[in-house]
């Protein structure tokens, strides 16, 4: 139950994120493109467009990551490699945003990166390590248990 509830709350977490994430990129690109401002000589509607395109590409990512999340949550099972690979990007760009956001932003902006951080890696460990989830049924290899300890003997002369 535990595990549904984080990686759905993490799904609706990250819509939220490409929400506000684009809509500030939309507000940053339009005020660019306005004030026709340019830094050291460059195109100001280049940076304009660019701008648009990175807030696309943002919240085209986030999205993707909160499928796979919603997707986790609503079948209870471990999410594939691919995306484990998507929310572990996910995990570290929020690190680094984190680190960035208290240094631009302030603590507020910091403590809600590091909430959707941990919602992500939440999500990733409490699917993780489930028998029959994610890795194939030839994958474990079956080891005899060690022995006790006094029959233990020294490998070596």
């Amino acid at each position: 139950m535990l595990r549904r509830l984080v990686a759905g709350l993490a799904a609706i977490v990250l819509v939220a994120e490409a929400a506000v994430l684009v809509l500030v990129h939309l507000v940053l690109g339009a005020t660019t493109r306005n004030q026709s401002m340019s830094i050291a000589g460059s195109d100001p509607d280049l940076m304009s467009k660019a701008t648009y395109a990175l807030g696309a590409g943002l919240g085209a990512f986030l999205l993707l990551c909160a499928v796979i999340a919603a997707l986790t949550a609503v079948r209870d099972r471990e999410p594939g490699r691919f995306a484990r690979v998507l929310l572990v990007s996910a995990a570290v760009t929020h690190g680094v945003l984190g680190v960035l956001t208290v240094a631009l932003v302030g603590w507020g902006a910091f403590a809600v990166m590091m909430l959707i951080l941990c919602l992500l890696v939440l999500t990733l460990t409490l699917y993780a390590g489930r028998p029959g989830s994610g890795a194939a049924e030839g994958d474990v290899r079956d080891t005899p248990p060690p022995p006790p300890l006094g029959e233990l003997k020294p490998t070596s002369p």
